[in-house]
């Protein structure tokens, strides 16, 4: 990890360079800070001493308001596994806009939308539009605590599910969590099966196990096939929903998800990001029987409200359902998830060949379309043997060491993500793979002169 002669923050070369090369970012922050908590509208954009503000983008680039170019692996957050602006989805959307943005009715699109999602993800027998993950994740719990009557559900540290109240806490609670959802929430440590069959066996009011089935975060904390089996095993015997999250993984395991890619099949599956290819959309998708409890009932000749009612003015948008469509097209008909897979790969290889020829003992690791920056002593095959902590693997690099990784990688005109690393996209090139080791590279040479290793 860090030494403890690093340099401060407040005094780093690395972000005095970085602020100086991106003075109109600097201004607009300076104008957000009265207006915006933190001057940001997302947590994952805070960064010192500025944001970078971008003014546009185009395939695997985008460019900032002072006119630097930057090789992108934030992707949209993970939405954009065919890039920005990917031809397909910018027809299906300029064709639409003109036809309106809002109906307050249904619409074809959304049945075509569905239509793709049922046959691409295993578990999608039903499908219910949301507008954000958050919102997916939410009511698949609301539905499977209806389904089954039961109150608690099981969730692992460091799985992330959205912000809602019933998953965005430690063990213990947070502040402006009340109690009894924290007292209904059962938090075991990841991949910790042995907790989990103990609780299954020693309760009869577990509603749901939830879960990102690549890990926490898509893979930063790596959950292989053998647990998932084990979980769909356990819950099954016990009568308890399984709940994938693949907000983020699903369409970038397989054109199936994490599930089509292990051939584990849960109850319910929430589905964002890619699903809408960019644009504000989402699903909760699983068994038909589960979700029916969002169906009206006929009763004696009379219409009763569905046991779970569930509302939302912009579930489905026309928009959206056309951006959905297009980007699901393409994953579908084309070899999309494999290229953004070999691509990933090549920057995992390059980025390690650079630790090696440094004698760095960092690694950097990954299974799909991701890459993950280790700061510690250990090898992606100690990663993946269980060999390292989670908490060290997700949330033990220090805030300061993050802060000036990224700058640096700026500096040197690639945008990683701050877990560190990234989401690669089918339309990243060869010249976007040798610009990010290079980047990589010459960013470990500022860290090494700040004392930071």
């Amino acid at each position: 990890m860090a030494t403890t002669h690093a340099v401060p923050l407040m005094k780093s070369e690395i972000l005095r360079a970085y602020a100086s090369k991106t003075p109109g970012s600097r201004a607009l922050h300076e104008r957000a800070e009265t207006l915006l908590s933190n001057g940001v509208t997302h947590v994952g954009r805070y960064l010192l001493p500025h944001p970078v503000y971008v003014e546009h983008a185009a395939g695997s680039r985008k460019w900032d308001v002072d006119g630097n170019e930057y090789v992108d692996y934030f992707g949209g957050h993970g939405a954009l596994l065919l890039g920005h602006n990917h031809p397909a989805v910018v027809e299906a959307v300029s064709a639409q806009v003109p036809k309106g943005a809002h109906y307050g009715a249904s619409h074809a699109l959304e049945v075509e939308w569905a239509e793709l999602i049922h046959e691409l993800v295993p578990s999608a027998e039903r499908i219910r539009f949301t507008i954000s993950g958050t919102e997916a994740t939410h009511l698949g719990l609301r539905v499977a605590r209806a389904f089954n009557g039961k109150r608690k559900i099981i969730r692992f540290s460091g799985h992330f599910h959205g912000w809602h109240d019933h998953v965005c806490f430690p063990p213990g609670g947070a502040p402006g969590i009340i109690p009894g959802i924290v007292e209904d929430t059962l938090i075991v440590p990841p991949n910790d099966m042995a907790q989990v069959e103990e609780l299954l066996a020693s309760r009869d009011d577990i509603a749901a196990v939830i879960l990102e089935p690549t890990g926490a975060t898509f893979g930063q904390v790596p959950t292989g096939g053998e647990v998932l089996r084990q979980l769909r095993n356990a819950t099954a015997r016990h009568g308890v929903l399984l709940i994938f999250d693949e907000v983020i993984c699903g369409f970038r395991c397989s054109r199936g998800g994490a599930q089509g890619f292990y051939g584990v099949k849960p109850d319910l599956t929430s589905l964002a990001k890619v699903v809408a290819g960019g644009y504000p959309g989402a699903a909760l998708v699983g068994r038909a029987d589960v979700l029916s409890m969002l169906d009206y009932r006929k009763v004696e000749g009379d219409i009763q409200p569905p046991p779970v009612l569930h509302q939302g003015t912009y579930n489905a948008g026309p928009i959206s359902a056309a951006a959905g469509i297009a980007t699901l097209k393409q994953v579908r008909n084309t070899d999309v998830v494999e290229k953004a897979k070999r691509t990933a790969a090549a920057i995992r290889d390059g980025m390690n060949a650079v630790l090696r020829r440094r004698g760095l003992g960092w690694c950097v690791y990954g299974e799909f379309s991701d890459f993950h920056i280790y700061c510690g002593n250990a090898s992606p095959e100690d990663i993946y043997a269980g060999r390292v902590p989670w908490s060290q693997l997700k949330g033990g690099i220090s805030p300061r060491l993050v802060h000036k990784m990224r700058a640096g990688f700026l500096l040197h005109g690639v945008d990683i993500v701050g877990w560190p690393g990234g989401v690669v996209s089918a339309v990243h090139t060869g010249e976007d793979v040798r610009r990010t080791v290079d980047a990589f590279d010459a960013t470990l040479e500022m860290l090494a002169a700040e004392g930071e290793f």
